[in-house]
């Protein structure tokens, strides 16, 4: 057996972002309107999942720079951005990611911390950012396609490198 890793911090940063530019598709696609207003029952409209994810790749950013998860409720707060506003905030936190990503150790991808989700290492936040992601980008495809729109194919993500 060998002791290579699975993914290596640049192949999971490519498999992140490919996520990343396929929810920012998905996020271009709304009506503007239905952005803001349309939702299912008991359920959020997708400007509210989307900017959820960006605050997420935020506390995961401030995290890397840090070395330690910190929380702020009052971010949650914030009055929710149009779609322009969130995809600008998008395409930086996508950049930032590339610039900071490579700079974290081994070790601090490895090192549990407790976070206000319980005890994980900045690895397993990620993964978990990851299902967040898709979890919510599917709601989303459901709201688009409610409205009359054709969400883009959930199987086309941008700029992959091979695995392996």
């Amino acid at each position: 057996m060998s002791d290579k890793l699975l993914l290596s911090p640049a192949e999971l940063l490519a498999h992140w972002q490919g996520h990343r530019d396929l929810t920012r598709r998905v996020i271009e696609a709304f009506p503007e309107e239905g952005f803001a207003a349309h939702h299912a029952p008991d359920m959020r409209p997708f400007q509210a999942m989307a900017c959820e994810l960006a605050g997420m790749v935020e506390y995961q950013l401030d995290w890397f720079r840090r070395g330690q998860p910190t929380w702020d409720e009052n971010d949650q707060k914030k009055e929710l951005p149009g779609r322009a506003e969130l995809l600008a905030w998008w395409d930086k936190l996508t950049a930032e990611l590339g610039a900071e990503v490579p700079q974290v150790s081994t070790e601090m991808w490895a090192t549990p911390a407790t976070t206000p989700f319980g005890k994980m290492s900045p690895l397993m936040s990620v993964m978990y950012l990851i299902d967040n992601e898709v979890h919510h980008r599917g709601q989303g495809y459901v709201y688009l396609r409610e409205l009359g729109v054709t969400p883009p194919a959930f199987y086309e993500r941008r700029n992959l490198p091979p695995l392996g």
